[in-house]
């Protein structure tokens, strides 16, 4: 009796201890949780909120009361949070690293973590959070400055170039552009302008008018798309009174002889038709034309600058350029880069879209600093014509003042898929139906080929015709 006495008297001491020790390290588990400064949020297996800490609710700007307790499919429909990285991890069966947002505005870095019992089940998940607020904040505050210091070094280069202020050139692809438009300018010399549709072709084309010795006569500009095939001799050459049926009587004076004495651009050059690439040929050779219906040669001096978002070197070897007027027109190339390639104009661009736009429309508009972001992460395939489209089209949805990311739901649509046709529930008037589904293709050829002549003959349809449908539904 008395052994068995001393036995429990020596297990009693033992017992005390150990939980003794338990509680005091439960006690310094929590101080450590609720001292870290980095978050903490740990969830259970079901996903429900079981403790955070101290660093959670500075981090976040939430109130333990906001989320203790409750499971995070319901934070995420009440928009608490943006993603769950509990919920993630808890169905990968791994950790998960991500972006989150929350309801305050904030936004943190969180790494979910699932923890296994002995039978590899989850019991909980533990998120480490990480405050990326601030880093955001001090990223802006260096880009702003850096855009300072920028801006100051662009002035100076601008005086020297004698850039307008729609003339936006920061990034230093485009200015090594700028400078070559600007060695050439001053001299008569044909210049040709490659790069895609909407980087801004024509504005070059006019800045090298501008700084030239013929800026003080006419510039004109001939979109060699537009112009039906069989047209395009009459403009650009004219005629004589009498020339053809339906001619004026008083015959027509052609746009090179418009342009006598000054510049002619000659947009799209590469959509010129086999026949009229002869007697362009004879312009840059001769400078003379001849009128339709007359054989008197007419001298003309006129600088041409020309412009093509095509490949004329693929086309001489397609035969469906000339080779003798390619090599002609390529005595000073200039390859104006994509908007994706001078990330650096983005923004400026916007921002002269912006006024201009604020002054048009009465508004009094500004994009946010998020709203930005993703507009200059945005590939731009229209180049500056897309960037000019959504900067409107996004002061136009906004309510506020302040544009947001909310704002611009569009840029996800940039691959978008072949024209959806759906036919009506219910009578409806079929000939606007159709009239819808044809400028739906005319506006997905246009974006596609970047030209008139080459989308209209994707689409089966005359130049002419198609230009005009196309104003027709705008």
């Amino acid at each position: 009796m008395r052994k068995n006495s001393i036995k429990e008297n020596n297990h009693a001491p033992d017992t005390l201890t150990i939980f003794d020790d338990l509680q005091e390290a439960n006690d310094k588990l929590d101080a450590i949780i609720e001292n870290s400064f980095d978050g903490i949020y740990i969830t259970n297996a079901n996903a429900t909120t079981i403790k955070i800490n101290r660093a959670y609710e500075t981090i976040t700007g939430l109130k333990r009361s906001e989320v203790l307790g409750y499971n995070m499919r319901d934070l995420l429909k009440r928009n608490v949070i943006s993603v769950s990285g509990s919920l993630l991890a808890i169905q990968k069966r791994q950790p998960i690293t991500l972006h989150q947002k929350f309801k305050t505005g904030k936004q943190a870095l969180i790494t979910s973590c699932p923890v296994f019992d002995k039978d590899n089940n989850i019991n909980m998940v533990v998120t480490n959070v990480r405050d990326l607020t601030e880093i955001y904040t001090l990223k802006e505050e260096v880009a702003r400055n850096n855009l300072l210091s920028s801006r100051k070094e662009i002035e100076n280069i601008k005086k020297s170039l004698s850039i307008t202020k729609e003339m936006i050139c920061v990034d230093s692809n485009s200015l090594s552009v700028l400078s070559l438009a600007n060695k050439v300018a001053p001299l008569d010399t044909t210049v040709i302008l490659f790069g895609e549709t909407g980087v801004g072709k024509g504005l070059f084309a006019n800045y090298i008018y501008q700084n030239s010795r013929r800026k003080s006569m006419p510039f004109i500009k001939v979109n060699c798309g537009a112009i039906s095939p069989t047209l395009i001799e009459s403009e650009l050459f004219g005629y004589e009174k009498g020339a053809f049926t339906g001619a004026n009587r008083d015959g027509k004076i052609g746009l090179f002889e418009a342009a006598h004495k000054g510049t002619i651009f000659l947009d799209e050059i590469g959509e010129l038709p086999l026949n009229m690439q002869v007697k362009l040929l004879r312009v840059l050779q001769e400078q003379e034309i001849e009128r339709i219906g007359s054989t008197v040669p007419i001298p003309v001096d006129v600088r041409i600058i020309a412009a093509t978002n095509r490949n004329l070197e693929e086309m001489v070897k397609e035969k469906a350029f000339r080779q003798d007027l390619y090599y002609r027109l390529m005595v000073f190339p200039i390859t104006i880069p994509p908007l994706r390639e001078r990330s650096d104009d983005i923004i400026p661009l916007l921002n002269l879209f912006r006024d201009n736009f604020n002054t048009k429309y009465g508004f009094h508009k500004n994009f946010s600093s998020s709203a930005l972001q993703i507009i200059q992460e945005y590939s731009c395939p229209g180049n500056i014509r897309e960037l000019k489209n959504i900067v409107e089209r996004s002061m136009i949805i906004s309510d506020d003042n302040e544009i947001s990311c909310e704002d611009l739901p569009f840029l996800h649509m940039e691959h978008k898929s072949a024209v959806p046709f759906v036919l009506p529930h219910e009578a409806t008037n079929l000939k606007k139906v159709l009239e819808q589904i044809e400028l739906s293709y005319i506006n997905d050829a246009y974006a596609k080929y970047g030209n008139v002549r080459t989308a209209a003959e994707s689409l089966g349809m005359d130049p002419s015709t198609f230009v005009r449908k196309r104003k027709k539904f705008h």
